[in-house]
Order: structure tokens, then C-alpha cells, then sequence
């Protein structure tokens, strides 16, 4: 490898391993806190506060139902729950489907012309009267005491928005158990920036916020189809706490090929630039501490260390691959059943391949570390070697593409 790509590879890896350790050190100093946290949300909360749960719909006849119905199904006071299903526009039978729910006391139906999801949830705001309001996708489905496990933190009058674990909805395939576990590390990642003052994503998922959030603030805006992380910027902007109840579960389902996938994620990288782009001046500002400091330019140098650590390291395995095939065709093929011996005096003790091998334990132990958090094991299964073994020719696909629509100026889509 020349000289020029060894120093860029040596600055990615060491950046990528000293900030694992940095989450690896705060998740280890913050253990306590999450003990009494769970021991918290273990009771009762102290007041239920009336809440809206907004269910914006676009041709979703086939899931809706569920979506509604687990709501219903929240273990929480009938009086202080209120559900608008707003569809937005839909061209199939979503608004049939729901006219089930008409003479439901807790239900409020309303249409309305397409105008994307944003539209959609300020909508269902200009009609609150409730304390508090949240989101839920109708392809979505929450546990039945995730509203009580989220009222107990809006005990603390500072906590203006609460966060949920979102986590996949029977996932079956390769492709989904590798989001299995991406879905998981996003829990560890989530409870930790929490502590760190620096969560930039309210996922869209039944995240609940205090109805002065949108009093102060404004409602959602469109934010490059990526609503969720243009409202968490905005309240990080503006001082305003973030939570999140990490054993408060929200389940999604999840793609199951690889173009749905593909889809999904462009629009989320190409989001996430945009809105990095929109807050620019967040970047290096010590007014908004970790976030501001650490946490906003690892996550844009993440994207930038993705595409080239990925794009390097496919390049070399093809390479050895192709090296491998013309020594077989030089001195022809045969097959011999010996068994593997092991000698220390193999082992690659490149700096860059060392590193490398200590990052990657670095990302299996917080993986393993998110499995005790959202599951409360750390057993490892084929969704661990479907992702160590895919997800690093799967994420760069979707990181390019999202940012090339950045640059050529082609607007990521819901369609």
C-alpha cells in the first residue's frame, strides 16, 4: 500500500479505536446511573401525564391496525391517551381500514392532501391538549408499558423529550438479524450520549416530547425527509434535555431485502449530511459541550472513515483473491487434506492490521455490551457473524450513494 494511503489508514483507525475507548470508558462510568434508572422505571410513575400519540399514514393498510391497536393496548390510563391517525394523502384503502376505530372514544380520525410526514405530525399538533405528544410510524408497534417507563423520567421538569430503544419486529433473514444487531449498538451508542448531553436523533418511533417543545420551537419541518434529526439538533441548539428510557421498547419492521434496506438508509446518511450541513455551527462549539465538541464530528468523520476504510479493505481482499487465483493457475490446482497447524511467526504484525484487529474487538465488546442492555444477555449468535461479515460491504453502498446525492444535489425520497 503506498505511503500516502498507510498515513490516511493509521489516522482513521486510531481515530475510530480512540473513540471507542471513550464510549467504552463513559459506558463503564456511568453504569451506576443506569442501575438506578432501571430501578426507577421499576415503579410506578409518580403522575401520568395526558399524552397524544400522533399516527401518520401513507398507504399503510396492511399494518396500521397493529400499529392503533397496540397503542390501545398501552398500559396506561384510557383518560389520559389520545391517538390521531392522520392520513396523509393515501391512495390505497388506509382510510377504510381505519374507519374501524370511528366510535373508539380514545381515537381521532382526519385526512388530509399528501404533504409528507411532517405535515402529517404538525397537523395532529395544532389540535394537542395534552401535556405531552409523540410519534408513531404505522409500521410500528409498542410495548404495552413503554408509556409508563417514559412518564417516569418526565418526573425531572429539565427532560423536554424522551427517547425510546427501538428494536426490530420479528427479524428473520440474514439481512434483518444484521440490522438486529446495528439496531442494538444504537442503544448503547443512545444511552450513553444521554449521559454525554449529546443525542441527536429522536427517533420518529413513539419518541415523546412536552407540548412546549413545539410551543417554543415551532412544529417539525420536512429536514431532507429526516424530521427526527433536525428536532433533536433544534432542542440540542436551544439547551433543551434529552433522555432516553433505554428498557422502553418500540418494535419496527425491518427490510427485508437488500434494495428496501438500501433505500431506507440512503435517506438517513443523506439526512444526516444535510442536517450536519444546516447546523454547521454546532460543529467545534464548545457552547454545546459533547455534542458539539466530540460527538457531531465523529459521526460526520465516521462517514468520511467508512468509505475509505471500507473501500481500501474490499480492494486488498479482492486483490489477495485475484494474486491467490494466478498462483493456482501457474502451478495448477491440487488438494491437499492436511490439517492447519498454528506458528506465531505468521501472525500479521503490521501496525495497521494490528489496529484494525483491536477496533474490531473494541466494536464486539460494545456490541456485546448493547446485547446486556437491550436484551439483557450477551449471547452471541448468527446475528453477530451475519454482521461482521456483511454489514462492511452493505454500509459503504448506501454511505456513497447518499453522499454523491449530497453533492450532485439530488434530494433523497420516502418513495
Amino acid at each position: 500500500m503506498p505511503d500516502i494511503l498507510n498515513l490516511i489508514m493509521y489516522v482513521f483507525l486510531f481515530a475510530s479505536l480512540n473513540f471507542e475507548v471513550f464510549l467504552l470508558i463513559t459506558y463503564f462510568e456511568i453504569r451506576d446511573g443506569i442501575k438506578d434508572e432501571e430501578k426507577m422505571v421499576a415503579r410506578a410513575p409518580k403522575r401520568q401525564p395526558s399524552v397524544t400519540i400522533i399516527v401518520p399514514c401513507w398507504n399503510e393498510e396492511k399494518t396500521v391496525s397493529k400499529t392503533i391497536n397496540s397503542i390501545l393496548n398501552l398500559d396506561y390510563p384510557k383518560d389520559k391517551l389520545k391517538i390521531m391517525v392522520v392520513d396523509d394523502g393515501s391512495i390505497d384503502s388506509t382510510w377504510e381500514v381505519v374507519q374501524k376505530f370511528r366510535n373508539n372514544k380514545q381515537v381521532e380520525l382526519y385526512t388530509k392532501e399528501n404533504g409528507g410526514k411532517h405535515s402529517a405530525l404538525n397537523f395532529g399538533i395544532s389540535k394537542l391538549t395534552t401535556d405531552l405528544v409523540g410519534c408513531l410510524d404505522a409500521d410500528s408497534y409498542v410495548h404495552k408499558d413503554t408509556m409508563n417507563k417514559i412518564a417516569v423520567y418526565f418526573e425531572d421538569r429539565k427532560t423536554m423529550a424522551v427517547a425510546p430503544s427501538i428494536k426490530l419486529w420479528n427479524p428473520t433473514n440474514p439481512l434483518q438479524l444484521l440490522q438486529k444487531v446495528e439496531y442494538g449498538f444504537g442503544i448503547f451508542t443512545r444511552k450513553v450520549f444521554q449521559y454525554l448531553n449529546a443525542i441527536y436523533i429522536t427517533p420518529g418511533p413513539f419518541s415523546i416530547f412536552r407540548k412546549e417543545v413545539f410551543e417554543n420551537l415551532g412544529g417539525y419541518r420536512n429536514a431532507h425527509n429526516t424530521e427526527d434529526i433536525e428536532l433533536a439538533l433544534r432542542m440540542q441548539k436551544n439547551g433543551y434535555k434529552i433522555a432516553h428510557a433505554h428498557n422502553a421498547y418500540v418494535y419496527t419492521v425491518p427490510p427485508r431485502n437488500i434494495k428496501t434496506l438500501l433505500k431506507q438508509r440512503v435517506r438517513w446518511s443523506y439526512g444526516f449530511i444535510k442536517n450536519a450541513q444546516d447546523y454547521k455551527d454546532m460543529f467545534f462549539n464548545r457552547k454545546h459541550g459533547n455534542l458539539g465538541m466530540i460527538i457531531l464530528p465523529m459521526a460526520a468523520f465516521s462517514i468520511i472513515s467508512i468509505l475509505f476504510v471500507s473501500t481500501v479493505s474490499i480492494f486488498q481482499m479482492l486483490q489477495a483473491l485475484v494474486n491467490y487465483f494466478i498462483r493456482v493457475q501457474a502451478i495448477s490446482w491440487n488438494v491437499h487434506f492436511n490439517f492447519p497447524t498454528f506458528d506465531w511467526f505468521y501472525i500479521n504484525t503490521d501496525l495497521i492490521a494490528l489496529l484494525g484487529i483491536v477496533t474490531t474487538i473494541g466494536t464486539l465488546t460494545m456490541i456485546i455490551l448493547s446485547k446486556k442492555l437491550s436484551e439483557g444477555n450477551k449471547i452471541i449468535g448468527m446475528d453477530l457473524i451475519y454482521f461482521f461479515s456483511l454489514y462492511m460491504f452493505i454500509a459503504p453502498l448506501w454511505i456513497a450513494k447518499a453522499s454523491y446525492n449530497v453533492l450532485v444535489g439530488v434530494k433523497a425520497t420516502w418513495r
